[in-house]
């Protein structure tokens, strides 16, 4: 059994209502990154990513400097700093979205920092507008931990994965709108325009982060169609055979209702080495995209890891 300290439990039941509070939460600074920073391909400029502590936008580009808004999971604050040496912070303690928005837009005009952002979330298929969202009010610390713990190990691996790839692959991020951390690997074909359909997006976003084929994968904390945590995989485009192949370990699937394979996070807290299991899971899934894609798999993939030398120096 892995280490429960590193691999806590969270059912989704434990922490629904902190989950979809937390969510606006991150929607409300991650526009903030959508607003301020340069345009990236597949929308890779608006993610959060994950830090020893919590979640961060990282720097944002603001007049002549910078400004860094991160999510501290340990000390439970919304801390926002600036490269002049200025701050503010917000407590995360249980309050509405709607106070939680105003408190922020306060503590940013406070630093001399005015950002227009769309002000109601997006994937999601009731749209409360921040300011009006007084339903959302939960926050407990704990289950906050066990998700920033979650997401550490789920970091590790993934960019553990992501290294193996010599084509274009994405950052290791997570992502505001649907709430989980991912990595998407690209065959470096274009591929057929994306139908769109996301709640309460325009479909332009999804036609721009799949206009080339994929194989995505990452960490998913439950609801919809896959109702517990669990790690994914899908492809975009889906090659033919794709949901019949067989992928390992074997407590993996492929959801018919998601249209992704799927490896439930509870089976992978429970083996004798996490880590293992989900490496085997985005291998093997990854294969299933590429074989039956027909992706150029020598070209894309490094033989073997990089080795550096003891006495390195730099």
């Amino acid at each position: 059994m892995a280490d429960a300290d590193a691999w806590p439990s969270l059912p989704l039941a434990e922490w629904r209502d902190t989950y979809a509070t937390l969510h606006m939460w991150t929607q409300i600074v991650g526009k903030t990154r959508l607003a301020l920073a340069p345009p990236e391909n597949h929308w890779w400029q608006v993610p959060l990513y994950v830090t020893p502590r919590g979640l961060t936008t990282g720097p944002m580009p603001y007049g002549s400097g910078t400004f860094a808004v991160s999510f501290d999971f340990c000390d439970h604050r919304l801390v926002i700093e600036t490269n002049a040496g200025a701050s503010r912070a917000l407590a995360l303690a249980p309050r509405t979205v709607a106070d939680f928005y105003a408190d922020y837009r306060t503590a940013l005009r406070a630093l001399g920092i005015e950002v227009e952002i769309m002000p109601r979330p997006v994937e999601v298929e009731r749209s409360i507008p921040f300011a009006e969202d007084r339903e959302h009010r939960c926050y407990d610390a704990d289950a906050a931990g066990r998700f920033f713990r979650i997401l550490v190990q789920a970091d590790r691996v993934l960019k553990e994965f992501r290294g193996r790839f010599l084509g274009k692959a994405s950052p290791v991020h997570f992502f505001w709108g649907s709430f989980d951390l991912a990595t998407t690997r690209f065959s470096g074909r274009p591929a057929p325009r994306h139908p769109g359909g996301a709640p309460n997006t325009p479909d332009y976003v999804m036609v721009e982060a799949y206009s080339h084929e994929c194989s995505s994968c990452g960490f998913w904390p439950g609801g919809g169609p896959v109702a517990e945590p669990a790690f994914y995989a899908y492809a975009y485009p889906e090659p033919p055979g794709y949901a019949d192949r067989t992928v390992r370990p074997a407590a993996a699937a492929y959801s018919a209702a998601a249209r992704e394979f799927v490896l439930p996070y509870e089976a992978v807290r429970m083996a004798a080495s996490p880590v293992r299991d989900v490496l085997e899971f985005l291998q093997s899934t990854y294969e299933a995209a590429a074989d039956l894609g027909n992706w150029d798999r020598a070209a894309l993939e490094r033989a073997s890891p990089i080795v550096i030398a003891a006495n390195a120096t730099r």
